[in-house]
């Protein structure tokens, strides 16, 4: 397979005055603007011949003028054209949902009775939705697998044959689950793609050019699933699969997911003694004494760095009335994600947003131009009527505290504001040994409020703003918030799972219908802009988030217990009393060890506690006021050599490794 600068070197080969040679009419534009001619009605994978027969081989789909397509497309006109191999996302994507298809045939063959609902790509794999009484077990992966292989081996061919919206339905024969996904497609042509003569599945593809190549596939878990997501509905068996192009990218990623598994969450907070959830109240956390450690240093340097960029922290009711959420939008577009409760026969709703409280706070003074911009920050805890089924440890909950913030200013800052809070986020993570991150934009959503022209003035000043900090970003249309375009950070953890944390969302519409004013310098009323924006997301996943980016050894200024005190036996158990207390009266958490297990046993309990430092003492460090310094996961500290140094010394590294934030555990 040719990688990115093996293709791009065959482009760059490729000379832009190209003759066109008698009977070739196409041109085609590749994507670094070379120009290849050939023949008006030749394939996509002649093209690809024509480049290289290595590329040609690695291929799997194209673009032709932005268009994802099949290798068997037609070229007409002059098109500009991107030839796809796994190498690429989108090709790898394609790849994904062939061999989903793959999937279908096995199920299929091995379960006659199997009706197929739909199949789409997810991130690292796909899945496949099934109606299928007899429960598929993980016992049943191999033969699913065996049978997959087989498909594979035939290398038959993918083809497509599109017909009428009328013609598919005919062709269905009453199937509801492909009947409905007819309907719900939108375009007027329908198409299914077959796979050899032995399977035809309704897709719109596209696909790879061949069953021989979907990859390296593994089928990973199955679960429950309602259609449509509607309770209401019969659960079907969703198969979850996974592909990739080549063994050893299979097997990275099964090592990854192995290595996750070590680092669930979930485990590690109980193991850990951090938090819990109760029946008498599912998807309400319970956070325990050493997991409010965690949170209150999160929220201290959230605090330290928000007065910093001069917010102002505020907090406002967690109900309010039912009038509220009618008029900032909420109860049509949100309605079904919220509490309610009653008070005085009066409705109240338990806010699953701090944005409409804020608006009110606003509103309870006049404001100048020259107020702004005004940065008004809150740790607001919110209520969301989630699922049963998709609720995860801390990730996914039902009460949360947002690390919300509301920014209010005029049109001419807009631009000023979001280079702000994008500078404050990339701080934050930094802090939380977050290096890498990517941007995302999405735009207005078939469901919104106000008008287009606002929603066109807003995406432009969001770009605007990214475009200054020359920053790259991905854009996704209609994904937006109903009131407003926003821009998403998504960070990068030490597994390479990307995580969805920090929201700038820009909004003309909320301040207007709630009558927020301000005196300009013409001394006319005017409506502020209103920037709603959170850089953790929720304390409750960002704790998560960490506990599984660090396996929960937390760095020494996030860790519940920083400093062990180890005496080696009962003689120096008062030297070691002593040493505590110089720790915590300087400010640090730390316990000494009296039991009497012996010192190795001591060692390893510290480990399993993942201690990020212990301090090993006997009677030559009581009788020199030394300790011997052991790091956690080290069986000797590179940084001092010598890991036997004196305490004032010791006080002198532990305090500047917590006040740089450091993320290693050297001292």
């Amino acid at each position: 397979m040719l990688d990115k600068p093996a293709r791009a070197a065959i482009f760059t080969a490729l000379n832009v005055s190209v003759l066109i040679p008698e009977g070739y009419m196409a041109q085609v534009t590749l994507p670094d603007g070379h120009v290849l001619a050939t023949a008006e009605g030749a394939t996509i994978q002649d093209v690809a011949e024509q480049i290289g027969p290595g590329l040609a081989r690695a291929a799997v789909a194209a673009k032709v003028d932005g268009r994802l397509v099949d290798l068997s497309f037609p070229v007409q006109g002059n098109p500009h054209v991107a030839i796809l191999t796994p190498d690429d996302e989108e090709g790898l994507e394609v790849m994904r949902h062939s061999c989903a298809h793959v999937m279908a045939e096995a199920l299929c063959s091995i379960w006659p009775q199997t009706r197929l609902v739909y199949g789409p790509t997810v991130r690292d794999g796909f899945y496949y939705d099934i109606d299928l009484d007899d429960p598929i077990r993980p016992t049943d992966f191999a033969k699913i697998e065996a049978k997959m292989a087989e498909v594979v081996a035939q290398d038959r061919p993918y083809t497509r044959r599109c017909m009428s919206r009328e013609e598919a339905i005919e062709r269905l024969q009453g199937d509801k689950y492909k009947t409905d996904n007819v309907n719900r497609a939108t375009g007027h042509e329908i198409s299914f793609y077959s796979q050899g003569d032995e399977f035809e599945d309704l897709c719109r593809g596209p696909h790879v050019p061949s069953t021989g190549k979907v990859g390296f596939f593994k089928i990973m878990s199955v679960a429950g699933a309602y259609w449509h997501g509607d309770a209401t509905q019969k659960v079907l068996q969703r198969v979850y699969g996974t592909t990739w192009s080549t063994k050893k990218e299979l097997a990275a990623y099964l090592t990854r997911l192995e290595e996750a598994k070590k680092r669930d969450h979930r485990v590690l907070g109980k193991q850990l003694d951090l938090f819990s959830f109760n029946e008498a109240c599912p998807g309400f956390p319970f956070i325990h004494a050493k997991g409010m450690i965690i949170w209150n240093e999160i929220v201290d340097y959230w605090r330290s760095v928000h007065r910093r960029y001069a917010y102002q922290e505020i907090k406002t009711p967690i109900i309010l009335n039912e009038e509220l959420w009618h008029r900032s939008g909420h109860w049509e577009n949100y309605k079904e994600n919220m509490y309610f409760t009653t008070v005085d026969d009066t409705t109240y709703a338990i806010k699953p947003m701090n944005c409409p409280g804020g608006c009110l706070l606003f509103n309870t003074r006049q404001h100048s131009y020259r107020d702004f911009p005004a940065r008004v920050a809150e740790l607001g805890l919110v209520h969301r009527r989630e699922a049963s089924g998709v609720m995860h440890g801390l990730f996914r909950v039902r009460e949360f505290t947002q690390d919300d913030a509301h920014i209010f200013c005029t049109p001419t800052q807009i631009e000023s504001e979001i280079v702000g809070v994008i500078d404050l986020t990339f701080e934050i993570y930094k802090a939380f040994g977050f290096s890498e991150f990517h941007m995302e934009l999405s735009t207005q959503p078939e469901k919104h409020i106000g008008a287009d022209e606002i929603w066109e003035t807003a995406t432009n000043a969001l770009k605007q703003a990214m475009a200054q900090r020359d920053i790259q970003y991905e854009t996704h249309e209609g994904d937006g918030a109903f009131y407003g375009p926003k821009i998403d950070f998504h960070v990068k953890d030490c597994l390479g799972r990307f995580w969805q944390l920090g929201t700038i969302q820009l909004d003309f519409s909320m301040p207007e219908r709630f009558g927020l004013t301000y005196t300009d310098a013409d001394n006319r009323e005017k409506t502020p802009v209103m920037i709603h924006r959170a850089v953790l997301g929720s304390i409750e996943r960002f704790m998560g988030i960490l506990i599984e980016h660090y396996a929960g050894s937390m760095p020494l200024w996030l860790a519940p217990e920083q400093v062990r005190v180890l005496p080696i036996s009962e003689k120096t158990g008062d030297y070691a009393s002593m040493i505590e207390a110089r720790l915590v009266a300087a400010g640090f958490r730390c316990t000494a060890d009296a039991g009497n297990e012996k010192i190795g046993a001591k060692i390893a309990k510290a480990h399993a506690d993942k201690l990020p430092c212990m301090l090993v003492v006997g009677p030559k460090e009581a009788q020199e006021n030394t300790v011997n310094v052991r790091i956690r996961g080290r069986k000797d500290n590179p940084t001092i050599g010598n890991p036997t140094i004196g305490v004032d010394e010791l006080l002198v590294r532990l305090a500047s490794a917590v006040k740089e934030k450091r993320t290693d555990v050297e001292v």
